[in-house]
């Protein structure tokens, strides 16, 4: 509900509201705004003051009126103000987590993906985010990692490992202690076929950057991560969705892709796949990497969540050996968001050329975060994490899904990992709009698709999504809509 002030009418603040979201791109160019009647319900003020406040963002350039039709954000809204006062934030006011819903593919698309990543760093209110992508601060905290880099820093170290550049692979003892935890997941990598990146998506980076030219095909799964997406789009490549289905992609897609296109490249997330929690079948797998001997192109595996996942799980990297398979992970869902480490595992004829990419854009990588983990890794503090994590991660998992049910959802997935896929029978995109107004951040459904259309889908992430008041608040919006 908007409340009357003496600084701002009614009027005022809900185009303020709208105009917000219009220039941030959370409502994207041709988006309709409620009608006058929905909107005066939603928002508990007159019909005039919707009107009014519909005939400021006219007034701004900011929306259009279509005869019989309604108000529509224009297809080239005006860019937000640039802030001139020293000591200002450069964004709008009230940039925040709600920018994670805006990305979209298209001319745009880089703008929206980093609107995206610029989303992860804060929260709308505080209350619970069903939406975000990462475990809360809290489930991260440990005492082991301050004192692995307090052990690495000592003045000698310091020294050492800070005024020189780094290893251009990445320190030796991590990648010693990788290749030792690749081997647990029957992934055959040396030391020397392992490179350090700043987290996973530095090394799809570095693979994308390595591997393809602008106006390269590359098959990505659908739904998929939307800054994957995004971020291939920014390289100029021509994007391929394959449907992701239970037990892997749509093998039949896949087939005529490659007979029409020749695609280069093919990106996968095989275990715990987002948003659906699928895990890659034996079967699937097998005929994937036939298809990519026969029709001659690469496969990088994204297996970020692996520290929640069976280490008996079907991965093409383990069955294809890192022949045409690049392996990459990281550690920012597991362990520190802000270390920002991750790796990559490439067959040998393949890590000149990706360790080239690294060094244009990165030269070497902080060693001292890369001891500290090697550390916590060797001394087992980073195993036992991953054990406490995973055990409460099934109790805040059959919480979530019991809450949801009650709430009317269904599950298009079967519940498991980090992440719910959850149908809910009416528009995300709108549901997603009311639930910010309540302080509630969610992932509809279009997010995950390279052509950003109506869905009925969102993704929950199951240890936010353990609040009986926000299933409460969502079950009351959604039989108004």
């Amino acid at each position: 509900m908007l409340m009357k002030t003496p600084s701002q009418s009614l009027t005022e603040q809900l185009a303020g509201r709208f105009g917000e979201r219009i220039r941030n791109r959370l409502l994207v160019p041709g988006a309709r705004l409620p009608s006058v009647r929905q909107c005066a319900q939603q928002h508990g003020v007159s019909p005039s003051t919707v009107v009014a406040a519909y005939d400021q963002l006219l007034a701004q350039g900011l929306v259009e009126a279509r005869k019989n039709r309604g108000f529509f954000v224009r297809e080239a809204a005006p860019a937000p103000a640039e802030t001139e006062q020293a000591g200002e934030s450069a964004h709008p006011p009230g940039w925040n987590a709600a920018h994670w819903l805006v990305a979209r593919r298209g001319p745009a698309a880089p703008v929206n993906a980093t609107a995206l990543i610029r989303g992860m760093f804060h929260k709308i209110s505080d209350k619970p985010q069903p939406g975000m992508g990462v475990f809360p601060s809290d489930w991260l905290e440990t005492t082991f990692m301050p004192a692995a880099v307090r052990k690495v820093t000592n003045t000698r170290t310091l020294h050492e490992f800070s005024l020189q550049y780094g290893e251009p692979l990445g320190d030796a003892g991590l990648r010693r202690a990788l290749a030792t935890r690749l081997a647990a997941l029957s992934v055959p990598a040396s030391p020397e076929q392992i490179i350090t990146s700043v987290g996973a998506t530095h090394a799809l980076d570095i693979v994308s950057r390595t591997l393809l030219r602008p106006g390269d095909p590359v098959m990505v799964e659908e739904p998929g991560w939307a800054v994957e997406f995004a971020r291939l789009t920014a390289l100029g490549m021509r994007l391929l969705p394959v449907p992701r289905r239970a037990d892997g992609p749509d093998l039949e897609v896949m087939a005529k892709y490659c007979a029409l296109h020749k695609p280069k490249l093919y990106v996968s997330v095989s275990v715990f796949h987002n948003p659906t929690s699928y895990c890659l079948s034996p079967g699937s797998a097998h005929r994937i990497l036939q298809l990519a001997n026969q029709h001659d192109f690469h496969i990088v595996e994204d297996d970020t969540y692996s520290h929640i996942a069976p280490t008996h799980a079907t991965r093409l990297c383990a069955l294809d050996g890192l022949q045409r398979t690049i392996y990459v992970s990281g550690f920012a869902k597991i362990v520190a968001p802000n270390w920002r480490i991750g790796f990559l595992a490439a067959p040998p004829a393949l890590v000149e050329q990706l360790l080239d990419t690294k060094l244009l854009a990165t030269l070497t990588t902080p060693a001292l975060l890369e001891k500290a983990l090697a550390l916590c890794i060797e001394q087992g503090h980073l195993r036992r994490h991953c054990e406490r994590i995973r055990t409460r991660l099934d109790g805040a998992r059959s919480r979530s899904v019991k809450l949801a049910l009650q709430a009317g959802c269904r599950f298009a997935a079967e519940p498991a990992g980090l992440f719910g896929w959850v149908d809910t029978g009416v528009d995300t995109d709108v549901l997603s709009q009311r639930m910010m107004d309540e302080g509630y951040l969610l992932a509809p459904g279009a997010l995950f698709h390279a052509e950003r259309t109506p869905s009925t889908l969102m993704r929950i992430n199951f240890t936010t999504a353990q609040d009986a008041t926000f299933w409460k608040r969502y079950a009351e919006l959604v039989k108004k809509m």
